[in-house]
């Protein structure tokens, strides 16, 4: 897949679905529309990826979308709202390579659900809706609206 370095190719992640691989243009309103707000960026990883959020997401009340985890899978913080996973360059934001696509695919791949129970907050998959639930014959009327 030709780019020119204009564009991004990064994972958008949205609280409750699985990531996409999306094209953004690489500037800093195209961030913005993709986080809806500010953006604040982090580097939990070790490899060269940063996770671009809606930096005010948490304030603003945004659904809770996925964990971060440290190296023992324990949770240290959650990002709130639709996220990015994007590449770092030298001195910018790049291109997730394919390989790096893939494997914060797969990390962030199950939507998780976020329950708060007292002051503790127990983070479960949302599981795949089995196919046998219901036919997918016809739209049902909820995408006709």
């Amino acid at each position: 897949m030709e780019q020119n370095e204009n564009t991004l190719s990064v994972l958008k992640i949205a609280p409750g679905q699985y990531p996409q691989q999306v094209e953004i243009d690489n500037d800093l309103k195209a961030l913005q529309q993709a986080v809806g707000g500010s953006i604040g960026a982090s580097y939990p990883f070790e490899d060269p990826v940063a996770i671009v959020y809606n930096d005010d997401g948490k304030l603003m009340g945004l659904p809770l979308n996925r964990a971060l985890r440290d190296e023992n899978g324990e949770m240290y913080d959650a990002v709130a709202g639709t996220f990015l996973v994007v590449g770092l360059g030298e001195e910018d934001f790049a291109s997730l390579t394919p390989e790096m696509a893939q494997k914060y695919e797969q990390l962030f791949h199950q939507p998780e659900a976020f329950l708060k129970l007292g002051n503790r907050l127990l983070v479960l998959p949302v599981p795949d809706e089995p196919p046998t639930e219901k036919p997918r014959t016809k739209p049902t009327s909820e995408h006709d609206r």
